[in-house]
C-alpha cells in the first residue's frame, strides 16, 4: 500500500464522492449510507433532507453532499492507496460545526479546537493503520494552524467496535489524548497542543 492523506479540497470533490459511492460501505455496514453531511448543516437543512429521503435514501445524501462540498463545508482529510480513496476522516475547527459536536464537549471548550468527528475506512483497509495515520495528520495540522486542542467523541470502548465511526479510545490514547468528560457513552478524549493564557 501506498498511503497518501490529503485535506480535503475542491479538487477533491469526485474522489471523495467516489469513495463513498463505491467503497465506504461496500460491506452493508449499519453506517451506511452515508456522505458525512451531519454537522455540516443547519437543522432545519437536515430535516428537509430527511423529507426528500423516499426510495433513494443515498441519492438524497450525495445530492446534500454534493451541495456541502462545493460551497466548502465539509471539512476532513482523504486517505489514498496511490490514487484511489480509501478512507476519510471529518475533522475540522469545532465553531464550523453546527452539530455533531456533543453539548457537553461544548461546554468544556478549551480554546481553538479541531475536532474530529468520524472514520470511515473501506473494508478492506481496515485494521491497517489508516485511522492512526489519518489521526496523526490532523494533529499535525492543528499544531501548524495553532489550535490548543485536538478532540475526539469517542464510545467509551477500548475495542474497536464494527459499526462505530468515532473510533475507539484506545486510538486516541495511542497520541497521549486524554479523558476529559464523559456523558451517555460517550468520551471527550482532548489532546492540548498549546497552553492556555489567562
Amino acid at each position: 500500500m501506498n498511503l497518501i492523506i490529503k485535506p480535503l479540497t475542491h479538487d477533491l470533490i469526485l474522489d471523495y464522492l467516489d469513495f463513498f459511492d463505491n467503497r465506504a460501505f461496500s460491506d452493508n455496514n449499519p453506517c451506511g449510507p452515508c456522505y458525512c453531511t451531519g454537522g455540516s448543516m443547519d437543522a432545519e437543512t437536515e430535516r428537509q433532507m430527511v423529507s426528500e429521503f423516499g426510495n433513494d435514501i443515498k441519492g438524497v445524501l450525495r445530492r446534500y453532499a454534493v451541495h456541502l462540498l462545493e460551497q466548502e463545508k465539509i471539512h476532513g482529510y482523504l486517505a489514498f492507496d496511490d490514487n484511489k480513496a480509501i478512507a476519510w476522516c471529518n475533522a475540522g475547527n469545532m465553531d464550523d460545526y453546527l452539530s455533531r459536536i456533543p453539548d457537553f464537549a461544548r461546554q468544556n471548550a478549551c480554546g481553538k479546537t479541531m475536532s474530529v468527528i468520524c472514520f470511515a475506512i473501506a473494508p478492506e483497509y481496515r485494521g491497517m493503520g489508516i485511522a492512526s495515520a489519518l489521526l496523526e495528520r490532523v494533529i499535525d495540522d492543528a499544531k501548524a494552524g495553532k489550535h490548543t486542542a485536538v478532540e475526539g467523541y469517542a464510545r467509551a470502548e477500548k475495542d474497536r467496535v464494527y459499526y462505530d465511526y468515532n473510533g475507539p479510545t484506545r486510538l486516541y490514547d495511542k497520541f497521549e489524548f486524554k479523558e476529559v468528560a464523559i456523558c451517555d457513552e460517550q468520551v471527550i478524549m482532548r489532546k492540548m497542543l498549546e497552553e492556555k493564557t489567562i
